[in-house]
């Protein structure tokens, strides 16, 4: 359980993370910006990243209810993470989260490799989203794998997916 619980740590923390991180989006593109300008960096990230901070800047200022839709990104996050409090509780009863947010790390590479042209992205930005499918899933993997050996030392917790003559109270 403790490793289990490690590694949903982990991937709570960071979907929290990338979630509030979208909040003050338009400070943290303008502190970026300014690191790459002060340090050696590629001029194609550089330029990038001064076009992205721009056009949340004069977004920000002339239409800010955009950046509503960033505060519902960052809400998704914090309530997709909340929903892994279940396998917290109790993993093997709970498994469907952990292969729910699988596929939802999968589904993050068709998304990405289609949304990402359409929007105008650079590839490798594209790919930098896609890594987060990659290493979402790694911790998800492992939690899963563990729940499977957990799931086997503790044969008494109700197999659930055959609900046939099993009666709910």
């Amino acid at each position: 359980m403790r490793a289990i619980r490690a590694w949903l740590l982990i991937f709570v923390v960071g979907l929290v993370l990338s979630g509030v991180t979208a909040f003050p989006l338009v400070t943290e593109v303008r502190m970026l910006a300014d690191v790459l300008h002060a340090v050696p960096a590629p001029d194609a990230l550089t330029a990038w990243i001064d076009r992205v901070h721009e056009g949340l800047r004069v977004t920000g200022d002339q239409y800010p209810f955009i950046a509503y839709g960033t505060d519902w990104l960052a809400f998704a996050h914090i309530v997709i993470a909340a929903a892994f409090w279940g396998p917290w509780r109790n993993p093997v009863r709970n498994i469907w989260v952990i292969e729910w947010g699988m596929v939802c790390c999968v589904a993050i590479i068709p998304l990405a490799l289609v949304a990402g042209p359409i929007r105008e992205l650079p590839f490798w930005w594209t790919l930098i989203d896609i890594s987060f499918g990659v290493f979402g899933i790694v911790p998800l993997i492992i939690v899963r794998q563990k729940i499977k050996k957990l799931e086997i030392k503790n044969p008494e917790v109700p197999d659930l997916t055959n609900v046939e003559g099993y009666r709910v109270t």
